[in-house]
């Protein structure tokens, strides 16, 4: 017998809000194992003691941007209306079943007013990080690296285009004097560099697909470039990359640690930088914050350029990456056809014929050249020439000999161990961030907003990580 409900409940009842919070909800197994009270000692400053009206607690509140993130809630309305009928959210976050829920506003002024410009985002995921580290699911022995784009809150159609200066390449003195080491050991006079002057692009770098900061810098007469500058967000770059989409975008350079998947640094640029340029920088300070004994890293063929192989091998840290075999003309023979042999200094083509030395340009490149006319009467000379070449000639850079070597460590049994973990780790780290906690738009505008997102984001999924292994 089927008995329709005749009214809705009026009665009161007792309930302890501890009771209706099931055991095994994420929420509780986090509140476990994190330790939430270092987010007041380091938001104090930004309160005053004894003036003004009494504030929401900044650890309430950034609990309450952490459900946001671990669930998804891209709108902060809706995170405000979801904490009020949600009785696991109001456990979270300390509040009765009938007390008021502040207003979506206060995240906001306090965002604007309080923490804007500040620390605040960075110090809370260092503080997850390091709670990750005294439970022992640190490593940071192996360390896989690699950026996301994620969409601008920008029309792409919207920009204006302005002449903006080419930044200097980090590496440029350590290359002028890598250029003129080789010259010197070829028996070729020094180069004379005009401070840091402006220097074409690699090859490698005309691989990648940025338009903005792989070139150099300029010595006396500095370098301009156009580029497309947001009128919505002009702190976002315009990408163009081939297999992307076009438009206005951030890079969230990221990178995990292996042993349990913990990130452990969070760094974001416009979308036009190239992925190689802020690595190093951000390797160098995970180790010096965190103090890691890196021993090996895994990164994709975009890392893979001599600058990178080359400061990797001065810092003793082994590379598994992948690798491009770069821009060759179709039907023609690429350069991977050509063996190199060190002890001789030549390239061996095909044929068996030498390829020998002839200069390093300023650029960082020797040139090898086939000489004393044997291309002529090649067989495959119209496989290895191009139309109106006489004879074949190839470049390599004067710190390849790291690329090589990164080269070879990929394709030991352990290198090839570490370079498959990339999609168990940064990837996958990746995909759950834009398919289950919402990074895969910007929510707000300017570079110091985003990385805010990309921060909490990556903090809340590193709670996760931390409350399901210990848990």
């Amino acid at each position: 017998m089927m008995i329709g409900k005749k009214s809705k409940q009026q009665k009161m009842e007792i309930v302890m809000l501890e009771e209706l919070v099931p055991e095994n909800h994420l929420l509780r197994k986090i509140e476990k194992v994190i330790d939430f009270s270092f987010i007041n000692e380091i938001c104090r400053p930004y309160y005053s003691e004894d003036k003004g009206r009494p504030a929401i607690e900044p650890e309430k509140l950034f609990r309450m941007l952490f459900i946001g993130y671990l669930y998804g809630i891209r709108s902060e309305r809706r995170l405000v209306e979801e904490v009020k009928v949600n009785v696991a959210y109001r456990w979270f976050l300390g509040y009765d079943l009938t007390e008021k829920i502040p207003d979506a506003s206060v995240i906001w002024q306090n965002r604007l007013r309080r923490y804007n410009g500040t620390e605040i985002p960075q110090q809370i995921f260092d503080n997850i990080v390091r709670q990750a580290m005294s439970h022992g699911l640190v490593g940071g022995k192996v360390l896989y690296s690699d950026s996301t784009h994620l969409k601008a809150n920008a029309n792409k159609n919207k920009y204006i285009e302005k002449e903006v200066e080419k930044e200097a390449r980090e590496y440029i003195r350590d290359l002028n004097a890598a250029i003129n080491e080789d010259r010197a050991m070829h028996g070729k006079k020094p180069l004379k560099f005009d401070g840091d002057e402006q220097k074409e692009l690699d090859e490698e770098d005309k691989e990648n697909y940025f338009d903005d900061d792989s070139g150099s810098g300029s010595g006396t007469t500095a370098e301009m470039k156009k580029i497309k500058a947001s009128t919505t967000d002009p702190e976002s770059g315009y990408m163009h990359r081939d297999g992307k989409p076009v438009g206005f975008f951030y890079l969230d350079h990221r990178t995990v640690d292996s042993k349990a998947n913990i990130i452990t640094d969070v760094y974001v640029t416009p979308g036009n930088v190239n992925d190689v340029k802020p690595y190093l920088d951000r390797l160098k300070a995970q180790i010096e914050k965190f103090k890691f004994k890196v021993e090996k890293v895994g990164l994709d063929a975009g890392y893979n350029v001599s600058h990178i192989c080359k400061y990797l091998h001065d810092m003793g840290i082994q590379a598994a990456m992948g690798k491009r075999r770069g821009v060759q003309q179709k039907g023609k023979y690429a350069k991977y056809k050509f063996r190199y042999i060190k002890d001789w200094d030549v390239y061996i083509c095909p044929e068996r014929n030498y390829l020998e030395y002839v200069t390093t340009d300023r650029n960082g490149y020797r040139e090898y050249r086939c000489k004393n006319d044997r291309c002529i009467s090649c067989p495959h000379r119209e496989e290895c020439l191009a139309e109106k070449q006489k004879t074949k000639s190839l470049r390599r850079h004067v710190w390849e000999d790291f690329k090589d070597e990164a080269y070879i460590f990929t394709h030991t049994e352990q290198g090839k161990q570490i370079y498959a973990r990339r999609k168990e780790t940064v990837e996958r780290s990746f995909a759950d961030s834009k398919e289950l906690h919402g990074l895969r738009y910007c929510r707000m505008r300017g570079l110091f907003k985003v990385s805010e997102q990309c921060l909490l984001t990556a903090a809340a999924q590193n709670m996760k990580k931390i409350a399901m292994c210990l848990t």
